[in-house]
């Protein structure tokens, strides 16, 4: 009798897992300083509020926060939701507009479901975030890569590949602090993209997951204020705590309830407890405003810190400056990145090479470290390891 992992369809048989997840899981044996991981520091949750919080709306609201929720999200989150996205897109935008989502790896996965059949063409930037290409990935697409330098997603290259026929669906960057490489799109390439859109009339899926940590990076209007051929992401995972798993999306009314259909399917809603945790943040402008500053303060010196030990250990490295986010993107000229991981995990340091954050077969020279969770004198110990390692070659 055939074994049941036979009977799984071809498209699960042949998805591949995180290669971020893979390498995290190299330096579970211990001795291994990670600077590979891409999640926040512990130790900038918000505890304190959210237990207050907790306290507050479960004695207060029962029947709403511990009860089954609409499958869109709770109306008085998508209100707020709502409002900051009319201030930000300088036009008004309404609840049925917003999908609250279990983090914004769902919105991905909604919109690839939504949109993508197999073969159909999606513009992503190289490099670019990994879970989107794992999202889109899942439907079995065709790949249209497209470079990315200091002003992120290199608009006059999509449209170069526009003219000479090429016809995305749909077209993903995240637009402050890029993951992997901490790129911000400009504010001139953020209206060139929704001007490409509207000509070509593919679809712009733009995600801001790191936009409240900003070391002092003006904040640009959203893509979404250019074009209505737009779906803006938004998650509290860097901001609160992942642990809350809430997301959301900002789409064209129609679009936006179709995502509901296909989310009801799939968990019929996120938990109602974790959207009223937020709301009862959020819904706070003072203490949003305060947050955003909290977190700057927080993860600024710690990318200073990396970055400058990094570049002590190992001064042919290139790494510019952190603009916000939570990484660093360096490059190392002449160096395989993929091939050095291994013998920089058996020199007890950890991080993501260029190739894991790419649709194509392309190796690089660049790599991913991440300053969020690693203690101070932990990023010093790692960026020295780093420097060993580089140094035999």
């Amino acid at each position: 009798m055939r074994p049941v992992s036979d009977l799984l369809t071809e498209r699960t048989r042949s998805s591949r897992s995180s290669v971020i997840r893979e390498i995290l899981a190299l330096t579970e044996a211990g001795g291994v300083l990670s600077l590979a991981g891409g999640m926040p520091s512990p130790d900038s949750f918000p505890v304190g509020e959210l237990a207050e919080a907790a306290a507050r709306t479960i004695s207060g609201q029962p029947a709403q926060t511990l009860q089954y929720a609409r499958t869109d999200g709770a109306t008085p989150l998508r209100e707020l939701l709502a409002a900051e996205a009319s201030v930000r897109r300088r036009r008004d935008a309404s609840p049925d507009q917003i999908v609250v989502t279990t983090g914004s790896q769902q919105a991905l996965d909604l919109i690839a479901r939504a949109f993508l059949d197999p073969g159909d063409l999606v513009a992503i930037e190289s490099p670019g975030y990994l879970g989107a290409i794992q999202a889109f990935g899942a439907q079995d697409p065709s790949w249209l890569p497209i470079p990315v330098d200091a002003d992120g997603l290199d608009t006059d290259a999509l449209e170069a590949e526009l003219a000479a026929g090429k016809r995305p669906k749909l077209v993903y960057t995240a637009t402050d602090f890029q993951n992997p490489s901490g790129a911000v799109l400009s504010p001139a390439r953020r209206r060139h993209l929704g001007e490409l859109a509207d000509r070509y009339g593919f679809l712009v899926v733009e995600d801001d997951p790191y936009g409240w940590i900003r070391f002092g990076e003006p904040i640009h209007d959203p893509i979404a204020a250019t074009t209505e051929r737009c779906i803006s992401l938004g998650t509290t995972s860097k901001t609160l705590a992942p642990g809350l798993r809430i997301g959301w999306l900002v789409a064209p009314v129609e679009v936006a309830a179709a995502l509901s259909r296909l989310k009801q399917a799939v968990d019929l809603n996120s938990s109602a407890l974790a959207q009223y945790l937020t709301l009862e943040l959020l819904g706070r402008p003072e203490w949003s405003r305060a947050r955003a500053v909290e977190l700057s303060e927080f993860y600024r010196p710690r990318a200073e810190r990396l970055r400058s030990a990094m570049l002590a250990a190992a001064p042919d490295l290139e790494i510019p400056p952190a603009r916000g986010g939570l990484f660093l993107w360096a490059t190392a000229p002449g160096v395989d990145t993929t091939a050095l991981l291994p013998r920089a995990v058996a020199n007890g340091v950890a991080f993501v090479p260029e190739s894991a954050f790419r649709t194509d077969d392309v190796s690089g020279e660049c790599f991913r470290v991440s300053f969020a969770t690693l203690a101070p004198d932990e990023l010093e110990e790692a960026a020295a390891r780093l420097g060993t390692t580089l140094a035999a070659g």
